[in-house]
Protein backbone atom coordinates (compact mmCIF):
# COMPACT_ATOMS: atom_id res chain seq x y z
CA UNK A 1 0.00 0.00 0.00
CA UNK A 2 3.09 2.35 0.75
CA UNK A 3 4.46 1.65 -1.87
CA UNK A 4 1.09 2.41 -4.44
CA UNK A 5 0.60 5.29 -2.33
CA UNK A 6 4.21 6.53 -3.40
CA UNK A 7 3.65 5.51 -6.88
CA UNK A 8 0.29 7.77 -7.29
CA UNK A 9 1.25 10.65 -4.89
CA UNK A 10 4.33 10.58 -7.43
CA UNK A 11 1.57 10.72 -10.53
CA UNK A 12 -0.10 13.44 -8.74
CA UNK A 13 2.30 15.38 -8.28
CA UNK A 14 3.57 15.25 -12.08
CA UNK A 15 0.04 16.42 -13.04
CA UNK A 16 -0.08 19.05 -10.72
CA UNK A 17 3.40 20.38 -12.49
CA UNK A 18 2.09 19.78 -15.64
CA UNK A 19 -1.20 21.95 -15.18
CA UNK A 20 1.19 24.65 -13.26
CA UNK A 21 3.46 25.05 -16.50
CA UNK A 22 0.30 25.10 -18.40
CA UNK A 23 -1.08 27.85 -16.09
CA UNK A 24 2.43 29.56 -16.86
CA UNK A 25 2.33 29.60 -20.61
CA UNK A 26 -1.24 30.52 -19.95
CA UNK A 27 -0.22 33.47 -18.19
CA UNK A 28 2.68 34.24 -20.65
CA UNK A 29 0.67 33.84 -23.56
CA UNK A 30 -1.76 37.03 -22.66
CA UNK A 31 1.50 39.56 -23.33
CA UNK A 32 1.56 40.11 -27.75
CA UNK A 33 4.59 40.71 -29.35
CA UNK A 34 4.95 43.29 -32.58
CA UNK A 35 6.36 41.52 -34.68
CA UNK A 36 6.95 43.60 -37.53
CA UNK A 37 5.94 46.86 -38.28
CA UNK A 38 5.51 48.51 -41.63
CA UNK A 39 4.94 52.36 -43.07
CA UNK A 40 3.56 53.65 -46.12
CA UNK A 41 3.45 57.22 -47.45
CA UNK A 42 0.66 59.13 -49.35
CA UNK A 43 0.31 62.53 -49.95
CA UNK A 44 -2.50 63.00 -47.60
CA UNK A 45 -1.43 60.95 -45.23
CA UNK A 46 0.55 57.97 -43.10
CA UNK A 47 -0.19 54.86 -42.68
CA UNK A 48 1.24 53.07 -39.60
CA UNK A 49 0.68 49.38 -38.71
CA UNK A 50 1.49 47.14 -36.26
CA UNK A 51 1.86 43.21 -36.96
CA UNK A 52 0.57 41.52 -33.64
CA UNK A 53 0.72 38.10 -32.40
CA UNK A 54 -2.63 38.52 -30.81
CA UNK A 55 -4.52 41.51 -30.07
CA UNK A 56 -3.54 44.10 -27.90
CA UNK A 57 -5.19 47.28 -25.76
CA UNK A 58 -3.74 50.54 -27.36
CA UNK A 59 -3.68 54.12 -26.18
CA UNK A 60 -2.68 56.69 -28.67
CA UNK A 61 -2.80 60.56 -27.74
CA UNK A 62 -0.47 63.25 -29.11
CA UNK A 63 1.82 65.34 -26.92
CA UNK A 64 2.97 69.29 -28.11
CA UNK A 65 6.16 70.87 -27.91
CA UNK A 66 7.53 68.99 -29.43
CA UNK A 67 4.98 67.40 -31.64
CA UNK A 68 4.31 63.73 -30.85
CA UNK A 69 2.37 60.84 -31.04
CA UNK A 70 2.27 58.42 -28.19
CA UNK A 71 1.12 54.57 -28.71
CA UNK A 72 0.99 52.49 -25.73
CA UNK A 73 0.34 48.35 -25.89
CA UNK A 74 -0.45 47.12 -23.08
CA UNK A 75 1.38 43.68 -22.11
CA UNK A 76 3.18 43.98 -25.06
CA UNK A 77 7.01 42.89 -26.27
CA UNK A 78 8.72 44.73 -29.25
CA UNK A 79 10.31 41.97 -31.80
CA UNK A 80 10.44 44.42 -34.57
CA UNK A 81 13.07 46.46 -36.52
CA UNK A 82 12.33 50.10 -36.14
CA UNK A 83 15.17 51.11 -37.56
CA UNK A 84 13.93 50.00 -40.80
CA UNK A 85 10.94 51.76 -41.52
CA UNK A 86 11.12 54.07 -44.44
CA UNK A 87 10.57 57.66 -43.07
CA UNK A 88 10.90 59.59 -46.07
CA UNK A 89 8.40 61.71 -47.32
CA UNK A 90 6.05 60.88 -44.34
CA UNK A 91 5.20 62.55 -41.20
CA UNK A 92 7.27 61.01 -38.91
CA UNK A 93 10.62 62.43 -38.07
CA UNK A 94 11.88 59.80 -35.57
CA UNK A 95 10.53 56.97 -33.71
CA UNK A 96 11.35 56.00 -29.98
CA UNK A 97 10.29 52.88 -28.40
CA UNK A 98 10.44 51.99 -24.62
CA UNK A 99 9.02 49.91 -22.01
CA UNK A 100 5.97 51.28 -19.67
CA UNK A 101 4.98 50.30 -16.74
CA UNK A 102 7.25 47.01 -16.95
CA UNK A 103 5.13 44.60 -19.09
CA UNK A 104 3.92 47.58 -21.50
CA UNK A 105 5.30 48.62 -25.03
CA UNK A 106 5.47 52.66 -25.78
CA UNK A 107 6.15 53.64 -29.51
CA UNK A 108 7.08 57.84 -29.76
CA UNK A 109 6.89 58.99 -32.97
CA UNK A 110 8.32 62.27 -33.43
CA UNK A 111 6.23 64.39 -35.94
CA UNK A 112 7.42 67.20 -38.61
CA UNK A 113 4.10 68.40 -39.53
CA UNK A 114 0.26 68.28 -37.84
CA UNK A 115 -1.70 65.62 -38.42
CA UNK A 116 -5.07 63.87 -37.17
CA UNK A 117 -4.18 60.65 -36.26
CA UNK A 118 -6.98 57.79 -36.01
CA UNK A 119 -6.18 54.18 -34.76
CA UNK A 120 -8.24 50.94 -35.21
CA UNK A 121 -7.70 46.91 -34.94
CA UNK A 122 -8.31 44.28 -37.89
CA UNK A 123 -8.78 40.70 -37.26
CA UNK A 124 -6.87 38.45 -38.72
CA UNK A 125 -7.50 37.68 -42.66
CA UNK A 126 -6.39 35.77 -45.64
CA UNK A 127 -3.10 37.59 -45.83
CA UNK A 128 -2.26 39.45 -42.55
CA UNK A 129 -2.75 38.19 -38.96
CA UNK A 130 -4.26 40.68 -36.07
CA UNK A 131 -3.24 44.52 -36.78
CA UNK A 132 -3.01 47.81 -35.14
CA UNK A 133 -3.10 50.48 -37.90
CA UNK A 134 -2.26 54.18 -37.14
CA UNK A 135 -3.06 56.78 -39.46
CA UNK A 136 -1.70 60.14 -39.57
CA UNK A 137 -4.13 62.20 -42.38
CA UNK A 138 -3.00 65.96 -42.89
CA UNK A 139 -5.47 68.36 -42.32
CA UNK A 140 -6.01 70.19 -45.49
CA UNK A 141 -4.22 68.38 -48.03
CA UNK A 142 -5.22 65.99 -50.82
CA UNK A 143 -4.19 62.60 -52.14
CA UNK A 144 -4.15 64.17 -55.41
CA UNK A 145 -0.98 65.98 -56.14
CA UNK A 146 -2.19 68.49 -57.88
CA UNK A 147 -5.79 69.45 -57.22
CA UNK A 148 -7.94 71.44 -59.61
CA UNK A 149 -7.65 75.33 -58.40
CA UNK A 150 -11.11 76.28 -56.95
CA UNK A 151 -11.57 79.08 -58.99
CA UNK A 152 -11.59 77.03 -62.16
CA UNK A 153 -13.75 74.12 -60.52
CA UNK A 154 -16.23 76.66 -59.46
CA UNK A 155 -16.14 78.31 -63.29
CA UNK A 156 -16.77 74.65 -64.28
CA UNK A 157 -19.60 73.89 -61.98
CA UNK A 158 -21.35 77.01 -63.56
CA UNK A 159 -20.75 75.86 -66.90
CA UNK A 160 -21.89 72.29 -65.80
CA UNK A 161 -24.89 73.83 -64.09
CA UNK A 162 -26.08 75.93 -66.96
CA UNK A 163 -25.86 72.92 -69.54
CA UNK A 164 -27.99 70.89 -67.43
CA UNK A 165 -30.46 73.83 -67.18
CA UNK A 166 -30.74 74.52 -70.64
CA UNK A 167 -30.49 70.96 -71.76
CA UNK A 168 -33.61 70.71 -69.41
CA UNK A 169 -35.46 73.49 -70.72
CA UNK A 170 -35.27 72.64 -73.91
CA UNK A 171 -36.69 68.99 -73.53
CA UNK A 172 -39.87 70.36 -71.65
CA UNK A 173 -40.29 73.79 -74.14
CA UNK A 174 -39.83 76.51 -71.92
CA UNK A 175 -37.78 79.51 -71.62
CA UNK A 176 -35.35 78.51 -68.86
CA UNK A 177 -35.72 81.55 -65.88
CA UNK A 178 -32.94 80.53 -63.97
CA UNK A 179 -30.26 81.00 -66.11
CA UNK A 180 -28.26 84.53 -66.22
CA UNK A 181 -28.62 86.20 -70.04
CA UNK A 182 -25.67 87.67 -71.08
CA UNK A 183 -25.09 90.14 -73.88
CA UNK A 184 -22.27 89.72 -74.79
CA UNK A 185 -19.95 85.82 -75.64
CA UNK A 186 -18.22 84.63 -72.66
CA UNK A 187 -14.64 83.33 -73.96
CA UNK A 188 -15.02 79.33 -74.22
CA UNK A 189 -13.34 77.91 -71.49
CA UNK A 190 -10.95 75.34 -73.80
CA UNK A 191 -10.49 73.41 -70.64
CA UNK A 192 -8.56 69.81 -70.71
CA UNK A 193 -10.90 66.27 -70.53
CA UNK A 194 -10.00 65.17 -66.91
CA UNK A 195 -8.87 61.55 -66.92
CA UNK A 196 -8.67 59.89 -63.53
CA UNK A 197 -6.02 56.80 -63.65
CA UNK A 198 -6.78 54.84 -60.32
CA UNK A 199 -3.76 51.79 -59.65
CA UNK A 200 -5.23 49.09 -58.13
CA UNK A 201 -4.55 48.01 -54.70
CA UNK A 202 -1.12 49.73 -52.79
CA UNK A 203 0.56 49.38 -49.60
CA UNK A 204 -0.77 46.39 -47.58
CA UNK A 205 -3.02 45.34 -50.11
CA UNK A 206 -0.49 44.03 -52.74
CA UNK A 207 -3.13 42.59 -54.85
CA UNK A 208 -2.34 39.24 -56.74
CA UNK A 209 1.03 37.73 -56.72
CA UNK A 210 2.40 35.92 -59.76
CA UNK A 211 4.37 32.41 -59.94
CA UNK A 212 7.87 34.36 -59.82
CA UNK A 213 6.83 36.53 -56.88
CA UNK A 214 5.43 39.73 -59.24
CA UNK A 215 3.29 41.85 -57.56
CA UNK A 216 -0.10 43.41 -58.77
CA UNK A 217 0.59 46.42 -57.00
CA UNK A 218 4.01 47.38 -58.50
CA UNK A 219 3.04 46.11 -62.04
CA UNK A 220 -0.14 48.53 -62.27
CA UNK A 221 1.16 51.08 -60.51
CA UNK A 222 3.92 51.11 -63.40
CA UNK A 223 0.95 50.75 -66.33
CA UNK A 224 -0.54 53.50 -64.83
CA UNK A 225 2.30 56.00 -64.51
CA UNK A 226 3.14 55.27 -68.53
CA UNK A 227 -0.45 55.73 -68.64
CA UNK A 228 -0.82 59.43 -66.95
CA UNK A 229 2.21 60.43 -69.04
CA UNK A 230 0.82 59.24 -72.31
CA UNK A 231 -2.21 61.32 -71.51
CA UNK A 232 -0.77 64.31 -70.50
CA UNK A 233 1.31 64.18 -73.20
CA UNK A 234 -2.16 64.74 -75.54
CA UNK A 235 -3.22 68.53 -76.70
CA UNK A 236 -6.82 68.49 -74.23
CA UNK A 237 -6.25 65.79 -71.66
CA UNK A 238 -5.20 66.16 -68.19
CA UNK A 239 -4.57 63.23 -65.98
CA UNK A 240 -5.06 62.84 -62.30
CA UNK A 241 -3.24 60.26 -60.90
CA UNK A 242 -5.42 58.53 -57.71
CA UNK A 243 -2.61 56.63 -56.24
CA UNK A 244 1.16 57.43 -57.60
CA UNK A 245 3.06 55.61 -54.90
CA UNK A 246 3.16 52.47 -52.72
CA UNK A 247 -0.13 53.48 -50.21
CA UNK A 248 -2.98 51.90 -49.48
CA UNK A 249 -6.79 53.79 -50.51
CA UNK A 250 -9.58 52.95 -49.63
CA UNK A 251 -12.26 52.07 -52.87
CA UNK A 252 -14.44 54.43 -51.85
CA UNK A 253 -11.92 56.96 -51.24
CA UNK A 254 -10.96 56.64 -54.98
CA UNK A 255 -14.18 57.33 -56.25
CA UNK A 256 -14.49 60.27 -53.94
CA UNK A 257 -10.94 61.72 -55.29
CA UNK A 258 -12.39 61.65 -58.93
CA UNK A 259 -15.44 62.85 -57.65
CA UNK A 260 -13.51 66.31 -56.03
CA UNK A 261 -10.82 66.67 -59.39
CA UNK A 262 -14.40 66.34 -61.33
CA UNK A 263 -12.80 64.15 -63.32
CA UNK A 264 -14.54 63.33 -66.93
CA UNK A 265 -13.51 59.55 -66.89
CA UNK A 266 -12.26 57.15 -64.33
CA UNK A 267 -10.15 54.21 -65.26
CA UNK A 268 -9.04 51.88 -63.03
CA UNK A 269 -5.73 49.21 -63.54
CA UNK A 270 -5.53 45.64 -62.20
CA UNK A 271 -3.76 42.64 -63.28
CA UNK A 272 -6.02 39.64 -63.17
CA UNK A 273 -5.54 36.54 -61.14
CA UNK A 274 -6.98 32.87 -60.94
CA UNK A 275 -5.96 29.72 -59.00
CA UNK A 276 -4.91 28.03 -61.61
CA UNK A 277 -2.09 29.21 -64.06
CA UNK A 278 -3.91 28.46 -67.32
CA UNK A 279 -6.34 31.58 -67.72
CA UNK A 280 -4.76 34.57 -69.75
CA UNK A 281 -5.76 37.68 -71.80
CA UNK A 282 -6.75 41.09 -71.10
CA UNK A 283 -10.55 41.65 -69.79
CA UNK A 284 -12.61 45.39 -69.30
CA UNK A 285 -14.77 45.78 -66.79
CA UNK A 286 -18.21 47.92 -66.57
CA UNK A 287 -19.89 48.76 -63.52
CA UNK A 288 -23.38 46.42 -63.30
CA UNK A 289 -26.48 47.84 -61.69
CA UNK A 290 -28.42 44.63 -60.96
CA UNK A 291 -25.33 41.18 -61.23
CA UNK A 292 -22.61 40.75 -63.12
CA UNK A 293 -22.68 39.13 -67.29
CA UNK A 294 -20.78 35.87 -66.25
CA UNK A 295 -19.57 33.90 -63.24
CA UNK A 296 -16.23 35.00 -63.61
CA UNK A 297 -16.91 38.51 -63.56
CA UNK A 298 -19.02 38.45 -60.45
CA UNK A 299 -15.61 36.47 -59.12
CA UNK A 300 -13.79 39.13 -59.77
CA UNK A 301 -15.40 41.89 -58.16
CA UNK A 302 -16.00 40.10 -55.18
CA UNK A 303 -12.10 39.54 -55.24
CA UNK A 304 -11.23 43.28 -55.58
CA UNK A 305 -13.55 44.83 -53.47
CA UNK A 306 -12.08 42.85 -50.75
CA UNK A 307 -9.23 45.09 -50.99
CA UNK A 308 -11.25 46.90 -48.29
CA UNK A 309 -10.82 44.57 -45.88
CA UNK A 310 -7.21 44.04 -46.61
CA UNK A 311 -6.87 47.55 -46.00
CA UNK A 312 -9.26 48.10 -43.47
CA UNK A 313 -11.10 51.14 -42.21
CA UNK A 314 -12.48 52.11 -38.74
CA UNK A 315 -15.88 51.11 -38.43
CA UNK A 316 -16.88 50.03 -41.41
CA UNK A 317 -16.79 51.05 -44.73
CA UNK A 318 -16.85 55.22 -45.10
CA UNK A 319 -20.09 56.41 -46.80
CA UNK A 320 -19.85 60.30 -46.53
CA UNK A 321 -20.36 60.68 -49.97
CA UNK A 322 -23.94 58.49 -50.05
CA UNK A 323 -25.82 61.56 -49.66
CA UNK A 324 -24.14 63.38 -52.40
CA UNK A 325 -24.04 59.95 -54.48
CA UNK A 326 -28.18 59.82 -53.82
CA UNK A 327 -28.03 63.15 -55.17
CA UNK A 328 -26.56 62.80 -57.99
CA UNK A 329 -29.12 60.00 -58.77
CA UNK A 330 -32.30 61.77 -57.76
CA UNK A 331 -31.83 64.79 -59.35
CA UNK A 332 -30.00 64.13 -62.32
CA UNK A 333 -30.44 60.46 -63.40
CA UNK A 334 -27.10 60.04 -64.69
CA UNK A 335 -26.89 56.40 -64.32
CA UNK A 336 -28.19 55.00 -67.67
CA UNK A 337 -26.05 57.93 -69.48
CA UNK A 338 -22.84 57.09 -67.65
CA UNK A 339 -23.14 53.41 -67.92
CA UNK A 340 -23.66 53.54 -71.31
CA UNK A 341 -20.68 56.06 -71.77
CA UNK A 342 -18.82 53.33 -69.66
CA UNK A 343 -19.94 50.30 -72.15
CA UNK A 344 -19.05 52.77 -75.13
CA UNK A 345 -15.57 53.76 -73.83
CA UNK A 346 -15.17 50.07 -72.75
CA UNK A 347 -15.72 48.57 -76.12
CA UNK A 348 -13.04 51.22 -77.87
CA UNK A 349 -10.43 50.17 -74.82
CA UNK A 350 -10.94 46.20 -75.74
CA UNK A 351 -10.78 46.83 -79.40
CA UNK A 352 -7.33 49.01 -79.16
CA UNK A 353 -6.26 45.95 -76.48
CA UNK A 354 -7.20 43.08 -78.98
CA UNK A 355 -4.62 43.92 -81.01
CA UNK A 356 -1.47 43.53 -78.40
CA UNK A 357 -3.24 41.04 -76.14
CA UNK A 358 -5.11 38.12 -76.11
CA UNK A 359 -8.74 38.37 -74.82
CA UNK A 360 -9.77 36.89 -72.21
CA UNK A 361 -13.55 38.06 -72.56
CA UNK A 362 -14.24 39.55 -76.38
CA UNK A 363 -16.90 41.68 -74.98
CA UNK A 364 -17.44 44.40 -72.02
CA UNK A 365 -18.08 42.32 -68.89
CA UNK A 366 -20.08 43.84 -66.08
CA UNK A 367 -19.82 43.55 -62.43
CA UNK A 368 -20.36 45.48 -58.96
CA UNK A 369 -16.89 47.18 -58.46
CA UNK A 370 -16.94 49.32 -55.57
CA UNK A 371 -14.53 51.09 -57.59
CA UNK A 372 -16.89 52.31 -60.22
CA UNK A 373 -19.69 53.03 -58.66
CA UNK A 374 -19.52 56.87 -59.15
CA UNK A 375 -23.13 57.52 -61.18
CA UNK A 376 -21.92 60.55 -62.54
CA UNK A 377 -18.29 60.01 -63.61
CA UNK A 378 -17.97 56.60 -66.72
CA UNK A 379 -16.25 54.52 -65.16
CA UNK A 380 -13.86 51.08 -66.48
CA UNK A 381 -11.75 48.70 -64.53
CA UNK A 382 -9.61 47.45 -66.88
CA UNK A 383 -7.62 43.76 -66.47
CA UNK A 384 -4.38 44.28 -68.39
CA UNK A 385 -3.64 40.57 -67.99
CA UNK A 386 -3.09 37.48 -66.01
CA UNK A 387 -0.05 37.64 -63.44
CA UNK A 388 -0.76 34.20 -62.41
CA UNK A 389 0.00 33.09 -65.77
CA UNK A 390 3.86 32.42 -66.21
CA UNK A 391 4.04 34.15 -69.55
CA UNK A 392 1.87 36.59 -68.85
CA UNK A 393 3.14 37.85 -65.70
CA UNK A 394 6.66 37.84 -67.53
CA UNK A 395 5.33 40.25 -70.22
CA UNK A 396 3.59 42.41 -67.39
CA UNK A 397 6.69 43.21 -66.43
CA UNK A 398 8.16 43.80 -69.62
CA UNK A 399 8.41 48.17 -70.01
CA UNK A 400 7.90 47.65 -73.49
CA UNK A 401 4.35 45.74 -72.91
CA UNK A 402 3.59 48.42 -70.36
CA UNK A 403 3.68 50.95 -72.59
CA UNK A 404 1.34 49.14 -74.89
CA UNK A 405 -1.19 48.56 -72.25
CA UNK A 406 -0.79 52.40 -71.97
CA UNK A 407 -1.20 53.24 -75.55
CA UNK A 408 -3.86 51.08 -76.25
CA UNK A 409 -6.17 52.48 -73.17
CA UNK A 410 -5.71 56.12 -73.82
CA UNK A 411 -6.42 55.31 -77.95
CA UNK A 412 -9.64 53.91 -77.05
CA UNK A 413 -10.24 56.88 -74.48
CA UNK A 414 -8.75 59.22 -76.79
CA UNK A 415 -11.42 58.17 -79.96
CA UNK A 416 -14.90 58.14 -77.85
CA UNK A 417 -13.77 62.03 -76.40
CA UNK A 418 -12.78 62.69 -80.37
CA UNK A 419 -16.02 61.54 -81.33
CA UNK A 420 -18.20 62.98 -78.09
CA UNK A 421 -16.41 66.09 -76.32
CA UNK A 422 -17.25 67.49 -73.47
CA UNK A 423 -18.95 70.97 -73.86
CA UNK A 424 -16.88 73.21 -72.56
CA UNK A 425 -13.65 71.18 -73.41
CA UNK A 426 -10.85 72.08 -75.70
CA UNK A 427 -11.90 68.98 -78.37
CA UNK A 428 -15.49 70.86 -78.69
CA UNK A 429 -14.00 73.81 -79.34
CA UNK A 430 -12.18 72.90 -81.85
CA UNK A 431 -14.52 70.94 -83.55
CA UNK A 432 -16.72 74.11 -83.51
CA UNK A 433 -13.57 75.78 -85.54
CA UNK A 434 -12.54 73.46 -87.80
CA UNK A 435 -16.41 73.70 -88.89
CA UNK A 436 -15.46 76.07 -91.30
CA UNK A 437 -18.64 79.31 -92.07
CA UNK A 438 -19.99 78.97 -95.36
CA UNK A 439 -23.08 80.98 -96.55
CA UNK A 440 -25.20 79.81 -93.62
CA UNK A 441 -23.20 79.76 -91.07
CA UNK A 442 -21.32 82.37 -88.36
CA UNK A 443 -18.29 81.16 -85.98
CA UNK A 444 -19.07 83.65 -83.34
CA UNK A 445 -16.14 86.14 -82.16
CA UNK A 446 -14.97 88.19 -79.17
CA UNK A 447 -17.27 90.91 -78.79
CA UNK A 448 -20.10 89.42 -80.51
CA UNK A 449 -23.63 89.92 -79.28
CA UNK A 450 -26.61 88.05 -80.42
CA UNK A 451 -28.36 91.00 -81.69
CA UNK A 452 -25.28 92.72 -83.57
CA UNK A 453 -25.10 89.48 -85.48
CA UNK A 454 -28.69 89.04 -86.22
CA UNK A 455 -28.64 92.94 -87.54
CA UNK A 456 -25.07 91.95 -89.43
CA UNK A 457 -26.98 89.07 -91.47
CA UNK A 458 -30.14 90.76 -91.57
CA UNK A 459 -32.33 88.47 -89.86
CA UNK A 460 -34.51 88.95 -86.69
CA UNK A 461 -33.23 87.87 -83.25
CA UNK A 462 -36.14 85.49 -83.02
CA UNK A 463 -35.29 83.57 -85.84
CA UNK A 464 -31.66 83.55 -85.05
CA UNK A 465 -32.63 81.63 -81.87
CA UNK A 466 -34.75 79.01 -83.70
CA UNK A 467 -32.64 78.16 -85.64
CA UNK A 468 -30.04 77.52 -83.43
CA UNK A 469 -32.41 76.02 -80.57
CA UNK A 470 -31.53 79.20 -78.17
CA UNK A 471 -33.52 79.93 -75.29
CA UNK A 472 -31.60 82.75 -74.20
CA UNK A 473 -29.24 85.07 -75.48
CA UNK A 474 -26.32 83.27 -74.20
CA UNK A 475 -23.52 82.25 -76.78
CA UNK A 476 -19.85 81.78 -76.74
CA UNK A 477 -16.39 82.59 -78.56
CA UNK A 478 -16.10 79.78 -81.02
CA UNK A 479 -20.14 78.44 -81.53
CA UNK A 480 -21.00 78.30 -84.99
CA UNK A 481 -25.01 79.10 -85.10
CA UNK A 482 -26.47 78.19 -88.56
CA UNK A 483 -27.80 81.49 -90.08
CA UNK A 484 -31.01 80.76 -91.01
CA UNK A 485 -32.26 82.09 -94.93
CA UNK A 486 -34.02 85.30 -95.19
Amino acid sequence: MAAGSGKYGLRRAVVAAVACVGLLAAGASTAATVDSMRLWAAPDHARLVFDLSQPAEADVFSLASPSRLVIDLADSDLEADVDSLPLDDSAISAVRTGVRDGDDLRVVLELNREVEPRNFSLAPNEEYGHRLVVDLEYPGESAVENPIDPIESMIREQEIAAERAHTKARALGEEPDDVAVADKAEPHPRRDIIIAVDAGHGGEDAGATGPAGTREKDVVLEISQRLAARINAAEGFKAVMIRDGDYYLGLRQRTRLAREQKVDFFVSIHADAFNSPRPKGSSVYALSQRGATSETAQWLADSENRSDLVGGVEGGLSLDDKDQVLRGVLLDLTMTATLNDSLTIGGQVLDQLSQINDLHKSRVEQAGFVVLKSPDIPSLLVETGFISNPAEEKRLGSPSHQDSLARAVFTGVRKHFARHPPPASLLAWQQDHERRPGSDEYRIESGDTLSTIAADQGVPVSRLREANELNGDVIRVGQVLRIPGS
